[in-house]
């Protein structure tokens, strides 16, 4: 089996703007109480999630790769993702504010991918933890990112609604 090829901008793109609406979707109807229900005393809730992602989009990817086809080489560093979490205050937000800030980085996120051309994705920054990140290496831990917590808010409503299944968690359990 060959190795898996890179995606393009335009690939990148499209990925991007189905993985925004697939979580929105998952998310956007859930009452506010499971939105905001924590599964244990450090794990993020659902909306402290997707603020996640909205932060970390806004500086770590789409913050990035701007700072980068301005600057490129540029030195940066790593920021504390659990304190500016806690600074962000998203479990104590409407849920639908949050899907409102998600949908509107998310769009121009997605402008900004469609925008780059071949010879961006190789320019590169310097980052204080990890080393020399390139255009592409973004878009590909972007999406994987992304991926990441959208399994953790599924993960977040099917531990909410465990306690609830009675003997139907037997279907769930090994035989």
């Amino acid at each position: 089996m060959a190795d898996p090829r890179p995606l393009t901008p335009a690939e990148a793109a499209r990925v991007l703007a189905a993985s925004g609406a697939s979580i929105t979707a998952g998310i956007e109807t859930l009452p506010e109480e499971i939105a905001g229900w924590h599964s244990a005393p450090d794990e993020w809730c659902v909306k402290e999630c997707l603020g996640h992602i909205v932060e970390a989009e806004g500086r770590g990817f789409a913050g990035r790769i701007r700072q980068i086809l301005e600057k490129p080489g540029l030195s940066i560093m790593d920021w504390n993702q659990v304190e500016v979490q806690k600074q962000r205050g998203d479990d104590g937000r409407a849920l639908a504010d949050l899907v409102g800030e998600f949908a509107s980085i998310r769009a121009e996120s997605v402008q900004l991918v469609e925008g780059l051309q071949e010879e961006d994705l190789a320019k590169s920054c310097e980052h204080n933890f990890v080393g020399t990140l390139r255009v592409q290496d973004l878009l590909h831990e972007w999406i994987h990112h992304d991926q990441n917590h959208h399994r953790q808010m599924q993960a977040n409503l099917q531990a909410y609604v465990w306690q609830s299944m009675g003997n139907a968690q037997r279907f769930s359990q090994p035989h």
